[in-house]
């Protein structure tokens, strides 16, 4: 049965123009090889093969499109804005009261950038309580299940490198006080990475050289893990999307909810106005009359620079990686396979060949989660404010480290009590008042005002708790 098995797979491999990955087998022990084949049988050929024909085209770049900025729900709102607002978030709280949201959150990255061993969501961002980013964000799905009292499932998206960990690290915590039932692992898939002739590389003599297959895979992953179904199950019509990185993310926001109902889109973005244009960050934009988002280094340099009457920058809406999902478009995206577009990332790679490992030219392939916005027939354009909404924690220092996200946290938590005429501890060395607020107590200065509650006081400083233990 086992020789069968081989048999069938060299055969099919031979076919598809892949017969190398079947050499060097002599180097295997039993074990080894078994696990070798179940890679193997797991590849799926007919994407190999149209990555390998999107790798060897050789078509002529086509003339750029014309690119326009995205129409914005903006932050500075007129009247008839403002009572759009208005309506919009109710439409929102009803969605949330009726428990039609779901949180789709990724986490499969690893800290080793931040000097941590261990998934990054696990990693300790919280000023004064040193919660880590997982517990920040549970608390606020703890905070929607309070004050809307339903429950909300909470889909996990991981990676075959940290999925275990993850799920280890939640069930150590007690789920952070959340229904083990409502929160839902599942992993990222890997695909094979390739040389420039589509060839599939091999990382060890027993190993395919794989890699993620980039966050629009997200997508995907919950299709095939049931999550989707799941989902369908529970009655759930949008998912809010977000990332890990970002202790500042809000998924539970009425406006941004009831405007995309609203709107009947199948997805919705917030962006931030851009610090500058030579901040390195994609920025939605319309592309041959798509939504798409457009990277960084694709932005021609006059259209980087380019501002408006008011002076603001033309392309500046800022992607943060905060969407809104309806369900059923989610379906339509996965059905059959993911119908987004693939990128191709050259990298220099470490790989397997002829007994020996070599540096050599790879091709990753990565889907982007933004690319769905072109599919979708309407689309709402949010912008927020970046201290309220985004920090996140990608570099091990400087901009977008622990310390800013931390230091961000602080002015926006000290903003809000200053506010409601509280008393704030006394600042650092560096001119911050440590101060933090539970998700669960308030999530913006309404909430925080209306609550007006008394500090825990800590040898770090003031942390305004829900539950003090």
């Amino acid at each position: 049965m086992v020789l069968h098995q081989e048999s069938r797979l060299r055969a099919r491999f031979a076919d598809a123009g892949q017969a190398h990955l079947l050499e060097g087998l002599e180097l295997l022990g039993p074990e080894q090889r078994a696990r070798y084949f179940e890679q193997l049988a797991a590849v799926d050929l007919e994407l190999v093969a149209l990555q390998s024909a999107l790798l060897s085209s050789k078509a002529e770049a086509a003339p750029a499109p014309t690119l326009e900025p995205p129409q914005t729900f903006p932050l500075a709102r007129d009247h008839g804005l403002e009572r759009r607002a208005l309506e919009a978030r109710r439409a929102g709280e009803v969605l949330l009261e009726q428990g039609r949201v779901a949180f789709l959150l990724v986490a499969g990255g690893q800290a080793s950038r931040l000097g941590y061993d261990g998934p990054k969501g696990a990693f300790e961002i919280g000023p004064v309580s040193r919660r880590s980013l997982f517990e920040i964000h549970a608390r606020r799905v703890a905070a929607v299940r309070a004050r809307y009292r339903v429950r909300v499932p909470w889909y996990v998206m991981t990676s075959p490198a940290n999925h275990e960990a993850t799920r280890a690290f939640f069930e150590s915590r007690r789920y952070f006080g959340l229904d083990a039932g409502d929160v839902v692992f599942f992993a990222q898939a890997m695909i094979p990475a390739m040389d420039l002739r589509g060839r599939i590389l091999r990382s060890a003599a027993g190993e395919l050289f794989l890699a993620p297959n980039g966050h629009g895979g997200v997508l995907l992953a919950l299709e095939r893990s049931g999550a989707l179904a799941d989902a369908r199950r529970r009655g759930i019509e949008q998912f809010s999307y977000f990332q890990v990185d970002n202790p500042l993310a809000r998924p539970a926001d009425p406006l941004f909810l009831g405007l995309h109902a609203q709107e009947g889109a199948g997805m919705s973005s917030k962006v931030v106005a851009k610090r500058d244009a030579a901040e390195k960050v994609g920025v939605l934009g319309s592309s041959g009359g798509r939504l798409g988002c457009i990277e960084y280094s694709d932005l021609p340099a006059p259209l980087r620079e380019a501002r408006d009457a008011a002076g603001r920058l033309r392309f500046g809406a800022g992607n943060i990686g905060m969407h809104l999902l309806r369900l059923d478009f989610v379906e339509n995206l996965t059905r059959g396979g993911l119908h987004l577009p693939w990128h191709l990332a050259r990298k220099q790679m470490r790989v397997w060949e002829a007994g020996e490992l070599v540096q050599r030219e790879g091709v990753k392939f990565e889907a982007f989660v933004f690319d769905a916005l072109g599919e979708s027939p309407s689309s709402v354009t949010l912008e927020v404010e970046r201290r309220e909404e985004f920090s996140p924690v990608k570099n091990a220092s400087g901009e977008d480290s622990p310390h800013s996200a931390r230091a961000d946290l602080c002015r926006l938590h000290a903003s809000w009590v200053m506010q409601a005429g509280l008393e704030l501890p006394p600042p650092d060395a560096s001119g911050l008042h440590p101060v933090e607020v539970d998700p669960l107590i308030a999530e913006d200065a309404e909430q925080f005002l209306a609550r007006r509650p008394q500090p825990l006081v800590t040898e770090r400083g003031h942390y305004y708790v829900h539950e003090q233990h």
